[in-house]
């Protein structure tokens, strides 16, 4: 009633406005005579003062391998603690306030704060450290002494680990139909990376990572009734402080990543008109590489002078036709220009195909997409999509200059089970383009009868079923599955099929009001065929490559317990991946596979002191095993020296107690 009310007000008050004055907005309405107490929202209420829950955790972890703290999150054994936090605060004036923070302590965690007012303005600030562990066991027998790898009499060992320290500031003004921001973000990457030099003989080594990255962003958005355009600035700027590395009797074996920079300007907007809604964005961008390169005939080149412009341009429309039929297109269009310095280069030689010296090829690259698109409703029980797409790409000093792949499909949606949803996406592709050339400039030291599988005439199918069911209402079930395959017959030396299928299934079970259970199991398949030749005719040898995924996991959640103070709850995950490798020339055998497995189970228990305190007890177990066929130890006399066998094999157990207040 209160409704009803406030709406013949708005029209009597409308009506007794002055003609001339044309502003018909409710605003400009003359209320002073209406008791506006009689129609204030009595559900209407401002959750001032602070909101959000501050824990600490703090627990005992024990683990065989460093390799666990990609699960755990910090590589730190014994003893550990963590504080966490989730606090929003509010007051009446609408001003905001909100801080989260996340493991502060561990190699991977977070913190966030942002302050502001809704609709008028808002600062952000962050810090982010993720760090990724590869191996603890690597062995080298050389060591870094100011640039130089220096060859050491016992191989030392050292941690395959990389680590990022994220810094970002970011502010936004908003003004009636205006907008502006400016973001700051800094990243500090260290640690050290596998990686190889030519000693002459190949030679795996820790290669030290110490670089900086800075990235600026500031924008301006400008919006009406039925448009909004935004014009931006994006740049970005890397710093390397690793060192070029020589050998104490051959120099310059390494060439560290050179600083470098780009820059981007963006306009992009959106046009409504009518069901029609039109958008589309322009950038133009430069990169550009200015340091000084190392060369094999010792004479570094000074200042290079590295630049590609680029420019994007994307353009979408979409329009309702009617009630039943939506259409749309859009273009896109991408162009990197190398406008780079070119210059002779001292090469290795290989083979009788190299030429001694060799100029470095500028290469660009010219890419435009077409797409067309439509949606019709047959009935409220099905809905069809078809589309098709056409992707033209020019390469300018390749085997092959011009590629275009035409792409159809087709997706029904069936709703004409209840509970059921049902959805078949069938797709056909096929990729042509120019004739190949086989030159110096091109492919020189390759078969002429190869063909990259990127630029090679190709033929896909592919296809995807999704069934969602709910039969009853606290089970639902979903259901998917998808194969493709791609076909290069007329690749002799080269990738000649590939195969992904796969299923998928999720179950969720409510079963009452205090138990919960979940489960899911997906497997993958991926299998390639490869033609190979040390002829240079005919293929004389195959590689077949079968991989395979499977991920299953479950859990249960069980409250209510002890007056609804007390719930119980297991998750439990297993991973498996697998990889094999057949080759067959005048027999078949395998070439050496690659296997791991993960489990992972979780077990904890939630505790209310208090409608504001609570007690969590967390146990976690990881058992890792991975292996690796073509690792091989220091002492293999092998024709690569590697890091060592950085397999794993291990477990781990983690045990927190952690104490929540909500606020």
């Amino acid at each position: 009633m209160n409704f009803k009310l406030n709406i013949i007000t708005a029209s009597l008050l409308l009506a007794s406005a002055p003609v001339l004055s044309a502003n018909f907005a409710v605003s400009q309405a003359n209320t002073t005579k209406v008791e506006q107490q009689n129609y204030q929202c009595q559900r209407c209420e401002v959750n001032s003062g602070y909101r959000g829950n501050v824990s600490v955790a703090a627990g005992y972890i024990s683990r065989d391998d460093v390799h666990a703290a990609n699960a755990l999150g910090t590589d730190q054994d014994g003893f550990v603690a963590t504080p966490n936090a989730d606090v929003k605060y509010q007051n009446n004036d609408g001003y905001q306030a909100k801080l989260q923070t996340h493991q502060l302590g561990y190699e991977n965690s977070f913190a966030e704060m942002s302050a502001g007012k809704a609709g008028l303005f808002n600062l952000d600030a962050g810090y982010q450290l993720i760090t990724t562990y590869q191996s603890g066991d690597a062995q080298s027998n050389l060591y870094y002494d100011q640039g130089t790898l220096v060859n050491s009499a016992q191989p030392y060992g050292f941690e395959l680990s990389q680590q990022r320290e994220k810094f970002d500031i970011e502010a936004d003004v908003k003004q009636d139909n205006y907008q502006g921001y400016v973001q700051f973000e800094t990243e500090d990457k260290s640690g050290y990376t596998s990686s190889s030099i030519i000693t002459p003989s190949p030679v795996n080594i820790g290669l030290v990572v110490d670089s900086t990255t800075d990235s600026f962003t500031a924008g301006a958005i400008l919006n009406g009734a039925n448009w909004i355009t935004e014009l931006s600035y994006f740049g970005s700027q890397y710093q390397n402080n690793a060192q070029d590395l020589s050998l104490t009797y051959l120099d310059d074996v390494y060439a560290a990543a050179p600083d470098n920079e780009a820059h981007q300007i963006a306009l992009s907007g959106q046009y409504q008109l009518d069901s029609t809604v039109m958008s589309g964005r322009f950038i133009v961008g430069r990169m550009i590489q200015d340091d000084d390169l190392i060369s094999m005939n010792g004479n570094p080149i000074q200042n290079w002078d590295g630049e590609i412009e680029t420019t994007d341009a994307t353009l979408k429309v979409s329009s309702m036709l009617s009630s039943r039929l939506r259409v749309g297109g859009s273009y896109d269009y991408s162009n990197r220009e190398n406008n780079s310095s070119v210059f002779e280069f001292l090469q290795y030689t290989f083979n009788d195909l190299n030429d001694t010296f060799k100029e470095n090829i500028a290469t660009d690259i010219e890419r435009a997409t077409y797409k067309l698109n439509a949606k019709y409703r047959i009935s409220q029980d099905y809905r069809l999509q078809a589309g098709y797409d056409r992707e033209e790409i020019d390469r300018s000093y390749s085997a092959r200059e011009e590629t275009h792949d035409d792409t159809l499909w087709s997706k029904l949606s069936i709703r004409a089970v209840d509970n059921v949803i049902i959805d078949i996406k069938a797709e056909h592709s096929n990729r042509d383009g120019s004739e190949y050339q086989t030159d110096e400039l091109t492919s020189s030291e390759e078969n002429a009868l190869m063909r990259k599988y990127y630029l090679a005439n190709r033929t896909r199918n592919n296809v995807e079923l999704s069934v969602n069911h709910t039969p009853l209402n606290w089970l639902s079930v979903d259901i998917s599955a998808h194969y493709a395959k791609d076909d290069y017959d007329d690749t002799l030396i080269g990738l000649t099929e590939s195969e992904d299928y796969g299923v998928n299934l999720n179950l969720n079970l409510n079963i009452s009001k205090q138990v919960n259970l979940y489960g899911f199991a997906s497997q993958q398949w991926i299998n390639s065929a490869q033609a190979s030749s040390q002829s240079y005719s005919t293929a004389d040898w195959y590689t077949d490559i079968e991989d395979e995924f499977i991920n299953i996991g479950t859990g249960i959640s069980y409250g209510g317990l002890m007056q609804d103070k007390l719930t119980l709850g297991a998750d439990y995950l297993f991973s498996n991946s697998n990889s094999d490798t057949y080759i067959t020339s005048t027999g078949t055998s395998p070439y050496g596979d690659y296997y791991s497995y993960n489990h992972s189970t979780s077990l904890y228990a939630n505790y209310s002191l208090s409608n504001e305190m609570a007690l969590k007890l967390t146990y976690r177990y990881e058992r890792y095993y991975d292996t690796d066929d073509a690792q091989m130890s220091l002492d293999e006399p092998a024709s690569v020296i590697t890091l060592g066998e950085l397999n794993h094999n291990y477990n781990a157990h983690q045990v927190m107690l952690n104490f929540s207040y909500l606020l």
